[in-house]
C-alpha cells in the first residue's frame, strides 16, 4: 500500500481545498495520471499520482480543506480487490446500526444512541464539517466517524441528526448552536487581538459584527482559498503602505489605429489578438527602467530598499474564484507580440483554473485593467510587497483641445498608486508623463522600448 500525502505546493502554501477527484475508490490509476485537483490561495493545481495501482481509500470530499503532509489517498499495488478497500465498508455498517436503533430510546434524554465513545484531543474533521455541525446544533464529539483515518464527514453529522431529531427537543435548545465556553473563548480571542491591534495602531478598534439575523434572513459563505488570500494581502497592503495616487491621461489615438491594423494583419498568429494591454506592459517596463524606485520593495525590518534588476509584470485577472495576478516574466527582453501571446495564454489559464504556482510568483509591478469591464478610472491597492500598481481605465473617444481646436481623440485614463515611503509625487508625475508620451506615439514606443 502507498500512502499519498498532499505534497508541498509552493513557498508559503500550507493547505488546499479539494476541488475535484479524478478517480473514485476502487478505480485503477496509472503513474502520473491526474489524481486530485486542489485549490490553494494562489491557484488550482492538478496533482498526478506518483504510483500506479488501485485506489483503496480517499481522505476528504470536494470542498474539504487538507494540509500539506496529510494522507489524502491510499493506493494499492494493483492486485487489491475493491472489496478489500476499507473506505467503502464503514458507511454501510453505520447505516445498519442507525436503522436498527430501538425507537423507544429516542425519548430518553440521556446520551444519544449513535455517539462515538469519548476521544482525547480534537475530533478529526474538515472545517466545512465542523461548520455544518455547529449550524445543525450537533456536538461533533458525539458523532461516530466513518471517514478515512477516523475523520467525521458531513454524512456522519446528517446521520446523527436524523436519529437525534426527536430527542433534541428535550436535550438542547435549538438556539444553542455553539457551546457557551466556545463563544466565551472566541470573545476573549477577539478582545485580545483588538487590544493588541490598538496598542500597535492608535484609534484602531475591532468589534465583533452584530447578529444580522435579528433583522432579516442572511446567507453565509466561508472565506477561503483565493478569496481569503486576497483579503489578507489587501488588509496588509492598506495598513502597512501609505498609499498615494497620481492620475493622468494618455492620448492613444495613433496607437489604437496602429494596433487595429496590426491585429487585423496578424489574425490567427501567436499574440495576434494584440490588445492595448500588451503595449501598456512595454511602456511600463521602459518606465520602470528609468524610475527604479517603482520596481522595488521596502524591507521595514531591515530598513532597506531592495531594487530589482529584473522586470516581471503582474496582470490582475478576475476569475470565478477571486482575483489572481499571473506574472509575465522578463518583459524587458520580450517583444510586444511575445507579451501579447503571454497575456492570452495566462488569461486562458486563469479562467480555466490551470495556472501553475510559478506563474503567480516573482512579480515586481502590477497592472490592473478595468477597461474591458467598464469604468473611467479606479484607485487600485498596491500588491504587497510591491510598491506601485498601475490602474488602467477604458480608452474611449473624448473631446479635447489641440492647437486651440476642439477635436475628438481616444483617451486612456491612468492611475499610479505608489508607496509614499520610497517615492514622492514628483517621481510619480515623471513616471506617468513619460509613459503617456510613449503611448501617444507608436513610433516612440517601438523605438524607445
Amino acid at each position: 500500500m502507498f500512502e499519498f500525502k498532499l505534497p508541498d505546493l509552493g513557498e508559503g502554501i500550507h493547505e488546499g481545498e479539494i476541488l475535484k477527484w479524478f478517480v473514485a475508490v476502487g478505480d485503477t490509476i496509472k503513474e502520473d495520471d491526474p489524481l486530485v485537483e486542489v485549490e490553494t490561495d494562489k491557484a488550482a493545481v492538478a496533482i498526478p499520482s506518483p504510483t500506479g495501482g488501485k485506489v483503496v481509500s480517499q481522505a476528504g470530499k470536494v470542498g474539504d480543506t487538507v494540509k500539506v503532509g496529510d494522507i489524502i489517498a491510499v493506493i494499492g499495488d494493483g492486485e487489491v480487490e475493491v472489496a478489500e478497500a476499507p473506505a467503502a465498508a464503514p458507511p454501510e455498517v453505520t447505516e445498519e446500526k442507525v436503522e436498527v436503533a430501538p425507537p423507544e430510546k429516542a425519548e430518553v434524554p440521556t446520551a444519544p444512541t449513535p455517539p462515538a465513545p469519548p476521544r482525547e484531543g480534537p475530533v478529526p474533521a474538515a472545517p466545512a464539517t465542523r461548520r455544518l455541525a455547529r449550524e445543525k446544533g450537533v456536538d461533533i464529539n458525539l458523532v461516530t466517524p466513518t471517514g478515512p483515518a477516523g475523520r467525521v464527514i458531513p454524512e456522519d453529522v446528517m446521520r446523527f441528526l436524523e436519529v437525534e431529531e426527536a430527542p433534541r427537543e428535550f436535550v438542547a435548545p435549538p438556539a444553542k448552536e455553539i457551546p457557551a465556553e466556545e463563544v466565551e473563548k472566541e470573545r476573549e480571542a477577539i478582545a485580545e487581538f483588538a487590544a493588541h491591534a490598538a496598542s500597535v495602531v492608535p484609534f484602531l478598534e475591532i468589534e465583533p459584527l452584530p447578529d444580522f439575523e435579528q433583522w432579516g434572513p442572511v446567507e453565509k459563505e466561508s472565506l477561503r482559498s483565493i478569496r481569503r488570500k486576497v483579503a489578507r494581502k489587501m488588509v496588509t497592503s492598506m495598513i502597512l503602505i501609505p498609499h498615494v495616487a497620481h492620475l493622468d491621461e494618455a492620448d492613444v489615438t495613433l496607437l489604437e489605429e496602429f494596433r487595429k491594423k496590426e491585429k487585423e494583419r496578424r489574425t490567427g498568429q501567436p499574440g495576434g489578438r494584440l490588445t492595448l494591454l500588451a503595449f501598456i506592459v512595454k511602456a511600463v517596463t521602459a518606465g520602470l527602467k528609468a524610475a527604479p524606485s517603482f520596481n522595488a520593495s521596502l524591507d521595514p525590518f531591515k530598513e532597506e530598499i531592495i531594487y530589482k534588476k529584473f522586470y516581471n509584470i503582474g496582470i490582475a485577472a478576475d476569475t470565478g474564484r477571486g482575483l489572481i495576478v499571473p506574472v509575465i516574466k522578463d518583459t524587458d527582453r520580450k517583444s510586444i507580440i511575445q507579451i501579447s501571446a503571454d497575456i492570452e495564454e495566462l488569461a486562458n489559464k486563469a479562467r480555466e483554473g490551470t495556472l501553475e504556482v510559478s506563474e503567480l510568483r516573482g512579480g515586481t509591478f502590477t497592472i490592473t485593467n478595468i477597461g474591458p469591464l467598464g469604468g473611467s478610472a479606479l484607485l487600485p491597492t498596491i500588491n504587497y510587497p510591491e510598491v506601485a500598481i498601475l490602474g488602467v481605465g477604458r480608452a474611449q473617444p473624448k473631446p479635447v483641445v489641440r492647437d486651440g481646436q476642439i477635436v475628438i481623440r481616444t483617451i486612456l485614463p491612468l492611475t499610479l498608486a505608489f508607496d509614499h515611503r520610497i517615492a514622492d509625487g514628483a517621481d510619480a508625475a515623471r513616471f506617468v508623463t513619460e509613459m503617456a508620451r510613449q503611448l501617444s506615439d507608436p513610433n516612440l514606443l517601438l523605438m524607445e522600448t
